[in-house]
């Protein structure tokens, strides 16, 4: 039984999407709820699963085609077991004796075989498939395969080969040549690119400094690690504490966790904090709700889970709407003072940055600290200046004596 494949139903902020990649190709058999296609909106990844076992029997709209909701992207076939496409009679039947072939070349050759999607894996992380032991049928190495070696590789410390900067394209150079490769931008990168301009253009945009002096928490994570550990199962890092600080300090000047909606003013009861999260694909931000009731351990679990869930491209919409105030750290990758642009339509956003001995003057001597900048980015139409840096003052200081958060002083 043949039935259409279709693209999601979009949340109705989403106009359209893009076929990323086909998992399985025509006449390939595949599982009950495995996945067969990816389609790509300006904010998410979705995720298209076969709706039993059986074979893909046509694809419709190719990869880098544009989708709308509910759009057919393909032909299903219930049942069947590895077949061919029957529209294309016996021409089909030599392209699929063809691979066959292949493979018994392949495999007397000492070569890996694999399926497309684990070939597109492979060849993303740089990764040679005679070094990967497949499980699939026939030695065959699957998806899952050349994922478990790259994950064991980086666990491990090391790596298959040295991979390129995130979202960069790769290109071959020979000496004496000027390569250049030209890719169309991804929706996500569109939209990110589109909503910074958009804020640059549209906010009077403002960024404030100051120093925080990280030895007080560096001391208190040092104490308390192990057993925050044994309690929590997880480790207690610096943002649970940037988000402790920066949740009281919203209480404390409701502008700063304010947004603009065209000529009002929307002050918000309640702390939604945004924590941007670097991807392969892009920047997202994904939203840490009611981090008020939230303890030091929630804050880390919560942010392991979307930094796992981003890495996978499989973060939600829900989990990237709202917001009333954003976080974003350029120090992991050793930024040391940078400006944030806002994330519309809030009203701010605090960068943190890398930590750096620095000599400062305490009590009229000179002492080696770990320093770290703050910038307040802020939108003057909603915010004065004294209110910024009063608000980035009062981070500062619970920062630099945490107690302060416990005891709201």
């Amino acid at each position: 039984m043949s039935t259409e494949i279709k693209a999601p139903v979009f949340p109705e902020s989403v106009a359209e999407g893009t076929v990323a990649t086909w998992h399985k190709q025509p006449g390939e058999a595949c599982s009950r709820d495995e996945l067969i296609v990816d389609i790509e909106t300006d904010k998410v990844v979705l995720e298209v699963v076969a709706p039993a076992d059986g074979v893909i029997e046509e694809i419709i709209k190719n990869e880098g085609d544009t989708v709308e909701s509910g759009e057919v992207v393909g032909k299903f076939k219930e049942g069947a077991k590895g077949e061919a496409k029957p529209a294309e009679g016996k021409k089909e039947e030599a392209k699929e004796e063809a691979p066959k072939e292949e493979a018994k070349s392949e495999a007397a050759s000492g070569e890996a075989i694999l399926s497309p999607a684990a070939r597109k894996l492979a060849e993303e992380n740089n990764v040679d498939p005679n070094s990967i032991q497949g499980t699939g049928k026939d030695g065959r190495v699957t998806k899952e395969d050349v994922q478990n070696h790259v994950d064991s590789a980086k666990s491990s410390g090391g790596a298959s080969a040295p991979q390129p900067a995130a979202g960069m394209p790769e290109v071959s150079v020979s000496q004496g040549e000027r390569p250049e490769k030209r890719v169309p931008m991804t929706r996500l990168r569109a939209s990110i690119a589109k909503r910074l301009v958009n804020a640059q253009q549209s906010a009077a945009m403002l960024t404030t400094f100051n120093e925080v002096n990280m030895a007080p928490i560096m001391e208190l994570r040092k104490q308390y690690q192990e057993s925050f550990v044994k309690r929590h199962g997880i480790k207690l890092g610096f943002m649970s504490f940037f988000t402790k600080a920066a949740t009281e300090a919203l209480k404390r000047f409701p502008a700063v966790n304010a947004s603009i909606d065209g000529n009002d003013m929307v002050y918000h009861g309640y702390q939604d904090i945004g924590v941007a999260v670097s991807t392969d694909r892009g920047l997202v931000v994904p939203v840490l709700r009611d981090s008020d009731a939230m303890g030091l351990a929630d804050i880390e679990k919560k942010i392991v889970e979307y930094g796992t869930k981003a890495k996978e491209g499989k973060l939600a919409i829900e989990d990237m709407t709202g917001g009333t105030f954003t976080i974003t750290n350029g120090g992991i990758f050793g930024s040391l003072i940078s400006t944030p642009i806002l994330n519309p339509p809030q009203t701010a956003i605090l960068g943190m940055h890398k930590i750096q001995e620095r000599p400062m003057a305490v009590n009229g001597k000179v002492e080696i600290l770990p320093m770290m900048y703050l910038a307040l980015s802020y939108d003057h139409r909603m915010i004065d200046g004294k209110e910024a840096v009063q608000f980035l003052v009062a981070i500062k200081e619970m920062l630099e004596d945490p107690a302060r958060i416990l005891l709201d002083v």
